[in-house]
């Protein structure tokens, strides 16, 4: 048996991913996190009552949750049915829920979004095009139909979109939420600033790596003067190509950003693996694979440091073990077991997920109907 091997278990026995955590001033009872995920079930970009049974089905005492992308404005949506949090009656509709993971003694922390120009003028007020860093549209969009032709937002409109940033934390924490996550990656608003492949500006938010990570930084400071540094994180994807952006230098990028963030003290910095494209699944004899790719992002950022895509149980405590990430992110495991840390304490059998429900409007199929364990 490898070292690494027989410290995927501890010293004393336990298992890296269920030993205690403290991330800034939350005491973390384990390091297994319920991914930002997409569910597409708030009617009306309102989040629904059927949200507070799904997630407090996954929550536990001292367990982080962080909730699915979360549109900042009304220009935010490129999704049908997917939460907001710009109005007070969105507000009001996220504080039963965030009260019901509470109650089982969960973090929670909310993904806040702009998807920018993976949108339609469907999605859109008045119809209008979607605001972009570019007016460089991308294919292909939702159910066979293209993305709308995105609008290259002017200099002077920059900071307005800030401000919704600002003000979406501020509603956020209003709602009850412990913090928020800045959603700066898979290829959405923030990232077609941040990726050389996109971003074409030929301002002070073009060009220059300094000058694509000006908009990221500008609304992360926005949100730590709102609402403090201590419930800030942000989710990067330097080396993904979701939504056909794509950086030139993605270590670069990576290693920047990290350094960056380090000026805010923010609490955490949450970055998708390499190897997580789109919906696939990890190929065959590499689910256990060690990673390494965010060695030098891990080593750069100062504070708690979150790895997601393609974990698996024997994965994620590697990682732990080896000092590789201090919490890891799990997804589909997680939507299709929603006791995903008590079958990893017993290395338990899990539930197979079922990808035809992930996007449904159901508010019970492929959401709260996932059995737990004891049921089984």
């Amino acid at each position: 048996m490898s070292a690494t091997m027989e410290n995927s278990r501890g010293t004393s026995g336990s298992i890296p991913l269920l030993t205690p955590y403290k991330m800034g001033e939350f005491h973390l009872s384990h390091r297994i996190v319920l991914a930002p995920l997409t569910r597409c079930r708030s009617k009306n970009n309102i989040p629904q009552p059927h949200a507070a049974v799904y997630y407090s089905q996954r929550a536990t005492e001292g367990g982080l949750l962080i909730a699915e992308a979360t549109g900042v404005s009304d220009t935010a949506q490129g999704y049908p049915d997917t939460p907001g949090v710009w109005t007070e009656e969105q507000v009001a509709a996220w504080k039963p829920i965030v009260d019901a993971v509470h109650r089982k003694g969960g973090i929670f922390f909310l993904q806040l979004w702009h998807v920018g120009r993976v949108s339609t003028y469907g999605f859109q007020p008045n119809g209008q095009a979607p605001i972009s860093s570019t007016d460089k549209g991308n294919t292909p969009g939702l159910y066979g139909t293209d993305w709308s032709p995105p609008r290259r937002l002017r200099t002077d409109e920059i900071p307005g979109i800030v401000n919704d940033y600002r003000q979406a934390a501020r509603n956020a924490i209003k709602a009850g939420f412990d913090g928020v996550e800045v959603h700066a990656a898979n290829g959405y608003l923030i990232e077609q600033f941040l990726k050389d492949q996109v971003n074409n500006r030929t301002d002070e938010y073009g060009g220059s790596l300094e000058n694509r990570a000006r908009f990221a930084l500008e609304i992360v400071e926005a949100i730590c003067d709102e609402i403090g540094a201590h419930r800030v994180g942000i989710r990067l994807s330097p080396f993904t190509d979701f939504m056909e952006s794509v950086d030139s230098d993605p270590h670069g990028l990576g290693v920047y950003m990290a350094n960056a963030l380090n000026k805010f003290n923010i609490l955490y910095l949450h970055v998708i693996e390499p190897r997580s494209v789109g919906d696939s699944d990890p190929p065959p004899g590499h689910e256990d694979n060690v990673p390494h790719e965010l060695l030098p992002m891990r080593k750069a950022f100062k504070n708690t440091f979150l790895a997601a895509g393609g974990y698996n149980r024997s994965k994620g405590n590697r990682a732990i073990a080896d000092s590789y990430a201090d919490l890891i992110t799990y997804g589909r495991l997680f939507l299709a077991n929603p006791d995903l840390p008590k079958r990893y304490a017993l290395d338990a059998p899990l539930n197979k997920y079922n990808r035809s429900t992930f996007y449904t409007s159901d508010p019970i199929v492929g959401y709260t109907d996932y059995p737990f364990l004891e049921e089984q």
